[in-house]
């Protein structure tokens, strides 16, 4: 260090020697939060990227040490000495495309305080098709927010066909459009209508449109809700969240309407109401305590509209576990919480092998619950536990079980007074992190000649279980081919005879189907509820679980290390989409191609199937035989799921396209051919027919 000297301004300098040292701090001490890439962590931010060089450009590198040496890690804080400090910041500053050199950083803070962080030099990438025919501007229109309707309950049960009014449309989620004037013979002909550039940063948010007025959420450094005139693409009014430094801008998947009230989650754990007209804030409910780790403790889904109620769940590592709330929409006062993880003494609280309440964690509720107006209940699906070691053997005590209540579960709570009505143990002792954690779709089916309203579910080995919506009773399973450790299926109680040598264990290598990642994941289905065809969106991976040895490990603390592989004799196709009767349980086609889907799908009443991939396509199949019809090649990846709404007398199909997600940037893995700009800009993706083609 002898003869440098740091001052404002100066280019920031970093020795080859403290990134080695950084890099093997970061393995051991941050790597199972924020992920061994620093950006496909499931329980911190991201730590490399143009976002994140563009948040740290305002401040110094004194500013970033003393987050990683008096916050970091937040199990232990504090514990961090100050070469290991220095050492991740160079790692991490080296894995943002800065070159190290010769000088080292300095390890006193009013240096470090000194030295400047560079601006990203990493481009936006990413343009039109060459053969997406660009339509004349939109003739000005008069402004739809004068006309339009406060959303009622009946609204939402029954939603008008032009409307999107949920995350998948309807409350039972069902992800299907009854729109038809895009069809099997014209979709070769969509163009697009507009394109909306949103704040740069991951978004798997589906947008909400109501009376020809889109609602969407995007985030940058702070959290941004905007209305835009859903046929011209114009902005109508936009709300501003604006996060503190030390909060992660984290993705959200909904947003919801009751009234003249738009409701949404923040990334600093608000759930906030808007005026759908003005875009002014009504209300503000902080759902976990200020300042809570992001690994502890975040909403991640976005709220359920309910008899009355905004129900959100939470998620993260916090100890004792997350919890399901209802809020009132008038004045986002708590009605009721939900404990996903029961307490010792309550029902299902001794499934945790005899651990105390504080060493329970997990049960994270990871997307929007759904709801059946029919049974007038409401249901979620608590994902696993990651402390899977103290799980894994049962204890010697009757009286206890290691089901691991109530994770891997369907739970049906009454929307009004949070009450358990029933639940189903899908995968009980999830020592994999198969999550079966994501949509719960309501339909009626006929069994035995007997009318029944089902909901039906599948976990990540993309085996679905088919439930009595009212009682939970097992009504039948079906599995998609893709796992390997489920030997079969009690036909009576959907229990499944699980094969014990695919246990992980600190003993043994063990490659289990699908990966971790999942073949089915939180992409979302879409469900025809006439022809009770479901539509699925899958990858085909496998995964090896390496024993770690004593104090190693991964994600999960039965001592394993995680890596990822194709399948088993693989044909390097990975993306996957399949319909399936729902009836029979029997595939009707199954689409195949190299690069995974990262889009949620939508089928409509047009025959038509709309899916994005990693390769930056959005693609139109034909329900009946899964022939492709159309495709267009966009920005970046498809990482919402697909929409359908009308206007007037136009139908009109958009996306969201961003970075991807968790799911996406891992298993990019498979393909590393497929490459995409770096932090792709994130866009809203509107298409139509042409005037003379549309019906």
């Amino acid at each position: 260090m002898s003869g440098v000297t740091y001052g404002a301004g100066n280019n920031l300098k970093f020795s080859a020697a403290q990134v080695e040292r950084g890099k093997q701090s970061y393995q051991q001490q941050c790597a199972a939060c924020h992920g061994g890439a620093l950006n496909n962590g499931e329980f911190a931010p991201p730590l490399k990227g143009a976002d994140v060089l563009a948040k740290w450009s305002s401040g110094s590198a004194g500013d970033i040490f003393a987050v990683i040496h008096d916050r970091m890690p937040p199990t232990s804080p504090g514990s961090l000495s100050v070469e290991e400090s220095v050492g991740l910041l160079a790692y991490i500053f080296s894995e943002n495309g800065i070159e190290p050199g010769n000088i080292a950083l300095p390890h006193d803070p009013a240096s470090l305080a000194r030295i400047s962080v560079p601006p990203p030099t990493s481009p936006f990438g990413g343009a039109i098709a060459d053969d997406v025919e660009l339509p004349p501007p939109p003739a000005p229109s008069a402004d739809p927010l004068r006309n339009i309707r406060p959303v009622t309950e009946a609204m939402i049960a029954t939603p008008p066909e032009a409307d999107w009014l949920t995350w998948r449309r309807t409350p039972e989620a069902d992800g299907f459009s009854p729109l038809n004037q895009i069809d099997r013979t014209n979709v070769s002909k969509l163009r697009l209508a507009w394109a909306w550039s949103l704040p740069s940063g991951p978004n798997e948010s589906t947008p909400l449109v109501h009376d020809g007025v889109m609602f969407v959420f995007g985030q940058g450094r702070d959290d941004v809700v905007q209305a835009i005139d859903a046929a011209t693409g114009n902005l109508l009014w936009e709300y501003v969240h604006s996060l503190a430094k030390s909060d992660t801008p984290y993705v959200k998947k909904s947003l919801a309407l009751l009234g003249t009230r738009l409701f949404f989650a923040t990334s600093d754990n608000k759930v906030i109401a808007l005026d759908v007209r003005k875009g002014a804030l009504l209300w503000a409910n902080a759902i976990l305590p200020p300042g809570t780790p992001v690994v502890e403790g975040r909403v991640a889904g976005g709220p359920l509209v309910a008899r009355g109620r905004i129900i959100v769940g939470t998620t993260g590592r916090k100890p004792g576990g997350n919890f399901v709330i209802a809020l009132d929409p008038e004045s986002g006062q708590e009605r009721w919480r939900f404990a996903t993880i029961p307490s010792p003494g309550q029902p299902g609280g001794d499934s945790w092998n005899g651990l105390p309440q504080d060493k329970r964690s997990g049960g994270s509720v990871w997307n929007p619950g759904s709801y059946d107006p029919a049974s007038g209940l409401v249901y979620f699906g608590p994902a696993p536990t990651y402390d899977t070691g103290p799980l894994r053997d049962r204890v010697a005590d009757p009286a206890v079980n290691n089901d691991a209540l109530y994770t891997n579960n369907t739970i049906a709570l009454d929307p009004e007074s949070g009450q358990l009505r029933w639940h189903f143990s899908h995968r009980p002792n999830d020592q994999w992190d198969f999550d079966w954690s994501f949509e719960r779709q309501i339909f009626d089916i006929d069994v035995d000649g007997v009318r029944r309203r089902a909901v039906v579910t599948g976990g990540k080995e993309a085996i679905f279980d088919i439930l009595d919506a009212g009682t939970g009773a097992y009504i039948r399973s079906f599995d998609l081919g893709l796992q390997n450790i489920v030997k079969s299926i009690d036909p009576k109680t959907g229990a499944k005879d699980i094969d014990a040598n695919l246990v992980p264990s600190r003993a043994k290598t063990i490659t289990v189907c699908p990966s971790s990642e999942g073949g089915k994941n939180w992409l979302p289905n879409s469900l025809d509820p006439v022809r009770k065809i479901l539509f699925v969106p899958l990858a085909e991976s496998c995964e090896d679980f390496i024993p770690a040895g004593p104090g190693g490990g991964g994600l999960l603390t039965t001592g394993v290390k995680i890596r990822l592989r194709p399948r088993v004799q693989s044909d390097g196709r990975f993306g996957r989409l399949e319909a399936v009767d729902l009836r029979s349980g029997k595939p009707l086609w199954s689409v195949r191609q190299r690069a995974i889907l990262t889009s949620g799908v939508l089928a409509t009443a047009g025959g038509i199937v709309f899916a994005g991939d990693m390769d930056r396509n959005l693609i139109a199949f034909d329900t009946a035989k899964g022939r492709e019809l159309w495709r267009t090649r966009l920005n970046g990846m498809p990482s919402s799921a697909v929409i359908s709404y009308a206007v007037g007398s136009k139908q009109y199909v958009a996306v969201i396209t961003s970075n991807g997600g968790h799911h996406a940037t891992i298993l990019a893995r498979l393909t590393p051919e497929v490459r995409n700009p770096i932090n792709a800009a994130s866009t809203l993706w509107v298409f139509e027919l042409p005037a003379a083609t549309a019906r």
